[in-house]
């Protein structure tokens, strides 16, 4: 596992512009993401400084570079989930690794990929979740399914396993897009990656089955949503991080309730431009140095 003071999740302006501002403070920094959204050929046309016409691409190709120049390390992986220690320190699992931080920065935008089922939000907190970490206590060996095609949800199936032998993954008619090593875990966990559809929720006053197109009934008392990669809202309810509907909750120093996470750009929900999300990820970067100060002070080190 690596050691790092600063873990920041996402790599577009937001985390980037929070890494400046560690990495130039001499904290060791790293930012785990791949290219964000705003990372294409578009003409940004309102963005301070820049009274020519810049395109995304070259604009986040900037923001990395300068963040690299003050020492932050820049990596290309993809964040499965975030735990808290039990010294108030961070555990972050990638697709690639593990990192271990003082401080976690989520600019992970947003990004959560609904599953397609009609009647879902009937059965959101009556069966249905978004997280392990926070339900998978409740599904003690019960039938749970899971709904995703990639590494997230490979990792949130073996998750389950800590509570039950009895999980699924279904696709949604999607590729599976598993990675090796989880397609290996899988199967030795006797986890059946199906990729038929679910198409509606069934049962009262919970859930207790999945109904595919073909209008096959599954029994099942949990389902979890795992659907493309992990999202913000996913690290914050895995963290115990206040939510506010879609978006999570921060203070005007982007602090969240948890001590050592912060949380900045479209995240948290503000007007969502470029402009704010940098003014967003330096104050979170700034707040994230002093959480830092203090622990490395506390502990002597």
């Amino acid at each position: 596992m690596e050691r790092t003071q600063c873990l920041i999740i996402g790599a577009g302006p937001a985390g980037l512009s929070a890494a400046i501002y560690t990495a130039r403070a001499g904290m060791n920094t790293v930012v785990a993401g791949c290219e964000p959204k705003i990372a294409g050929d578009y003409d940004i046309d309102n963005y301070f400084g820049f009274p020519e016409t810049i395109s995304g691409r070259e604009l986040i190709a900037r923001g990395m570079h300068q963040a690299e120049r003050f020492g932050a390390r820049l990596v290309c992986q993809r964040v499965l989930t975030v735990h808290m220690a039990e010294d108030g320190s961070f555990v972050c699992k990638t697709d690639q690794g593990e990192y271990a931080a003082e401080a976690v920065v989520i600019a992970a935008g947003v990004n959560r990929v609904r599953p397609g089922i009609a009647n879902i939000a009937e059965y959101e907190g009556k069966g249905v979740s978004y997280c392990v970490s926070c339900d998978g206590f409740f599904y003690r060996g019960h039938k749970v399914i899971v709904v995703g095609e990639g590494n997230y949800a490979a990792n949130q199936a073996l998750e389950l396993t800590n509570f039950t032998s009895d999980v699924g993954i279904f696709t949604q008619g999607k590729t599976a897009e598993m990675g090796d090593g989880f397609a290996e875990k899988l199967a030795a966990a006797g986890i059946v990656v199906s990729t038929k559809k679910i198409v509606r929720l069934s049962g009262q006053p919970a859930l207790s089955a999945a109904i595919l197109e073909d209008a096959t009934e599954i029994p099942m008392e949990g389902l979890f949503v795992a659907m493309g990669q992990a999202s913000a809202l996913d690290f914050a309810k895995t963290l115990g991080v206040l939510t506010k509907g879609a978006f999570i909750d921060a203070d005007h120093e982007q602090k969240t309730n948890i001590p050592g996470v912060f949380a900045a750009g479209d995240c948290v929900g503000h007007f969502m431009q470029i402009s704010v999300a940098v003014g967003e990820g330096a104050k979170a970067g700034r707040a994230a140095i002093a959480h830092v100060k203090e622990r490395l002070g506390q502990s002597g080190s």
